[in-house]
């Protein structure tokens, strides 16, 4: 396994690896029949020097991501949105971790002092790998997400540097 960043000739490969945690999981944002590929859109967010785009590749396939879009605004940049996922049969093997680790050194380098996202109550797992990392609960938005007919609440969670 080799975690890279991904390159914007992968795009194809990187909305595979989406599709496929999309089915696999109820704690991502999109429904599995709501994500659709455009080549050159997916190539762009890729392509984005502003943002960081790391993938776990395994057997020619992406098997993980995460992703950290920086504020855009000068009021903003000094901070980056997360988003993480893994296929399930990868789970629970470090690989979490290990994005944690090389997001902790963009970071470092791009002169970060905020890094944040929002997880599912629920999602123990990933509450917990993100506690070990040194983000913290800042609070909590009720009905964010509805899944399976039942409205679900989110934790926004940050470290700071």
């Amino acid at each position: 396994m080799q975690i890279r960043r991904i390159n914007t000739n992968e795009a194809k490969l990187f909305f595979n690896c989406l599709k496929n945690i999309d089915r696999e999981t109820k704690f991502m944002m999109l429904e599995p029949d709501e994500r659709h590929f455009d080549e050159k859109k997916m190539q762009e967010i890729l392509g984005d020097k502003d943002d960081y785009f790391i993938a776990a590749f395994n057997d020619g396939e992406i098997i993980g991501f995460l992703s950290a879009q920086r504020g855009k605004y000068k009021r903003t940049r000094h901070s980056a949105y997360i988003v993480i996922g893994i296929r399930q049969g990868f789970q629970k093997q470090g690989i979490g971790s290990k994005f944690f680790d090389k997001l902790e050194e963009w970071a470092k380098e791009n002169y970060l002092k905020r890094l944040e996202l929002t997880v599912e109550v629920t999602n123990s797992i990933a509450i917990n790998l993100y506690k070990r990392q040194g983000f913290v609960i800042e609070g909590t938005k009720k009905n964010t997400m509805f899944v399976d007919g039942v409205f679900v609440d989110e934790y926004m969670m940050a470290k700071v540097y």
